[in-house]
């Protein structure tokens, strides 16, 4: 898999990480706490001290480096220093010890935090994927209730994990009707190609690949059914919510900032995410296109609104299905929406 898309990692080992990191610190070093903050708490400006950022190549993580070479951290007082991660594991566990203040992670994993007591919060939406990820599959199978005993592809405690449960769900079945067949997404497509498996679920630029080499596979699911259900958040931990909330609301005013530049400046935009993530000019334009950036306004309306009531419940009860959770997590309990709403 490629660097590029590394923030679809496998979590089999990520809820592992998290259980001894939360004990070697006594309940996360991040901080306890609620998390909680009202509008009227909020400073306008942000706290003295340096933002350590927790990232991994992802294209939805890509804004932050906007903010960065643009200047918006400074023009919002913030001194930020993005710190890159290779794995989700790797990532995840600095934030819980405490080595990092904020990080960007995929929904599930915002919630696994939930299930592991880890004292943090959601306080941004980043981003969802539309077609970036997807079930492909040729006739005979044109439908998800085609799937019905058919061997699957796919990589499990991922992203991919959380579409296939989803789909199957909401076509009234479950992963027990098909034959799994446990396999990384960058080899998925191939294995459905050559007719191993009668389906792979992968995401972008895997999705393309096969459409370009056999344009008898379609997508028969993809992301955009069910939007935000393959999406990412900015994780606060709750001691910097309580103690410096300037310096959260700053962080949502700073991404606000760049994904303005980035919807008045796409070529450029893309180029610097493009090249932030070590990906060679024009090899993500598939995946642009199959991701959505949320701005200030989506944010407002949906971090206390849809996310809470309905895109997180999906990806709570899929990553359940999935084995990623122990059990539905209630997604109130792991977002705090006061820094979007206030946010100008």
């Amino acid at each position: 898999m490629t660097s590029k898309l590394t923030r679809r990692a496998a979590l089999f080992f990520l809820a592992v990480a998290l259980a001894i990191g939360v004990a070697a610190c006594g309940g996360g070093g991040s901080g306890g706490g609620s998390g909680e903050v009202a509008k009227g708490e909020i400073p306008a400006k942000p706290e003295a001290g340096v933002i350590k950022m927790g990232i991994e190549p992802w294209i939805g993580y890509g804004p932050w480096y906007i903010a960065e070479q643009k200047g918006f951290f400074k023009k919002q007082g913030l001194d930020v220093e993005i710190v890159n991660f290779s794995t989700d594991a790797d990532r995840e566990a600095a934030f819980v010890g405490g080595k990092t203040d904020v990080t960007n992670v995929p929904t599930q994993t915002t919630l696994l935090f939930g299930q592991q007591h880890v004292p943090a919060k959601a306080v941004l939406l980043e981003d969802e994927s539309l077609e970036a990820d997807a079930v492909l599959a040729k006739a005979p199978v044109t439908s998800v209730k085609d799937l019905k005993g058919q061997k699957v592809a796919y990589e499990e405690g991922t992203t991919s994990d959380i579409l296939i449960n989803y789909a199957l769900e909401q076509n009234g079945m479950s992963i027990s009707d098909v034959n799994k067949v446990p396999m990384a997404a960058s080899n998925a497509g191939n294995a459905a190609m050559a007719g191993q498996v009668g389906a792979a679920v992968t995401y972008q630029p895997y999705i393309a690949a096969v459409l370009d080499k056999d344009p008898e596979f379609k997508e028969i699911y993809a992301a955009k059914e069910d939007p935000g259900l393959i999406s990412d958040n900015l994780v606060a931990s709750n001691d910097m919510i309580e103690n410096k909330p300037g310096q959260v609301a700053a962080l949502v005013r700073a991404w606000g900032e760049a994904i303005e530049f980035y919807e008045g400046n796409e070529e450029e935009a893309q180029e610097i995410i493009t090249k932030a993530d070590g990906a060679e000019p024009g090899s993500l334009d598939t995946s642009f296109s199959g991701v959505k950036l949320y701005n200030l306004a989506e944010n407002k309306e949906l971090l206390p609104g849809d996310f809470v009531t309905k895109t997180a419940v999906d990806v709570s009860k899929a990553a359940n299905n999935a084995g990623i959770l122990e059990e539905e997590v209630d997604p109130s309990s792991v977002t705090e929406s006061a820094f979007v709403e206030a946010a100008k």
